[in-house]
Parts: C-alpha cells; sequence; structure tokens
C-alpha cells in the first residue's frame, strides 16, 4: 500500500492513500498539532467528501482500533494450529486498578496462565512488554491463551 504525503503550505502535511472503493483516504497533520481525517470524493480524489476534525486521544483511539484487529488476526493465523490457544484484545479503562501500575503487579500468567504479548497506546505498538511496563488508561492489550484464562484475564483487568 503506498502512502503519499503532500506538504500543504501555511497548513501542515496530508498523508493518504487510494483506498479499494476509489476514495483517497488519510490525515492531515496540521503545523499547530491538530490533526484530520480525510476521505475523497469518489469522483474528485483531490475534493473532501467529509473532514472530520480529531483530538490528539481521539487520533489515539482510532489508532488503536484499527492497529489492533489486524495484530489480533496476525497472531491468531499464528496460533491456529495450536488447538485451545487464542487471541484477545483487552482494555485497561479509566476505572482499571491497574490503570497507572505496572504489568508485573497483575500476576496475569501466574494468575491465568495467559500472556500479555503486545500492548497498543495512542497508536503505539509496544510488543513484548516486560514486568515493568505501566499500563495507561485507554490501553489496549493483546492476550494469548485458553478461553478460561482469557475470561480470568479480563475480569482482573476490571475488577482486580
Amino acid at each position: 500500500m503506498n502512502v503519499d504525503v503532500t506538504a500543504l503550505p501555511g497548513i501542515g502535511v496530508r498523508k493518504d492513500f487510494l483506498a479499494r472503493s476509489g476514495r483517497r483516504m488519510g490525515v492531515v497533520d496540521h503545523r499547530d498539532g491538530g490533526i484530520d481525517l480525510i476521505v475523497s470524493k469518489v469522483d474528485d480524489p483531490d475534493a473532501c467528501a467529509a473532514q472530520v476534525p480529531l483530538t490528539a486521544d481521539e487520533a489515539a483511539a482510532l489508532a488503536n482500533l484499527l492497529g489492533a484487529p489486524q495484530l489480533v488476526a496476525e497472531l491468531r493465523e499464528d496460533h491456529r494450529d495450536l488447538p485451545g490457544i487464542t487471541t484477545r484484545q483487552l482494555p485497561i479503562g479509566d476505572d482499571s486498578p491497574y490503570e497507572g501500575r505496572t504489568l508485573g503487579e497483575t500476576s496475569m500468567r501466574t494468575r491465568t496462565k495467559t500472556s500479555i504479548v503486545a500492548v497498543m497506546r495512542a497508536g503505539q505498538l509496544h510488543p513484548s512488554p516486560g514486568p515493568d511496563f505501566t499500563f495507561a488508561a485507554d490501553d489496549l492489550l493483546v492476550v494469548v491463551g485458553t478461553p478460561d484464562g482469557l475470561d480470568t484475564a479480563a475480569k482482573i483487568l476490571t475488577h482486580g
């Protein structure tokens, strides 16, 4: 997939790609730090059909929504020959007892026999986090284990 980067003098930078639908989709990174999600018109790739301004938190949430499922799909494919092993995305909510605490404090592997193999935060992938990795609200954890272990992990991250 080719991503085109176009300087927009006085505004910032446009980064977009041609989707299978024939529309160009991407973002405009403004010099002042603003971010716009953009979608072109079908008949004119240089004309915007939709432009949605995003806060940094909204852009990070969207990146997590788009990035984590792809990673989970790849891990599921990698584990398809291992019966009983699956991959799931588990969030760290604002009210999680582990928000602001480290992975080691969860004792997740010992308590559930699951492994946290990656964390998506603000659109950035943090693969193989160590025990000192500190969780933040809105982190999306990619966890591998048995269905029962994953259910238990979800409860631990929500209720402690």
